[in-house]
């Protein structure tokens, strides 16, 4: 699926573990984003990977993990 810029998108499999999308990345626990929270996503850094802005932070989460709502 292709994503672009502002797109709203949701998880659709739970994760293991949130990576943060600060200059030095970290490991988050997943409890941070609900399964059905929404987020905006703010760049997209790879083509399997982008940032997704969501309520309790920034994060780098693979395109299979998501879908556009």
């Amino acid at each position: 699926m292709k994503f672009n810029i502002q797109d709203k998108v949701k998880l659709i499999v739970p994760l293991s573990y949130l990576k943060t999308s600060d200059n030095m990345p970290m490991l988050r626990p997943p409890d941070l984003v609900a399964i059905d929270e929404v987020g905006e996503i703010i760049s997209i850094k790879s083509p399997l990977t982008v940032e997704i802005k969501f309520r309790r932070g920034s994060f780098l989460i693979d395109t299979d993990k998501i879908e556009k709502i």
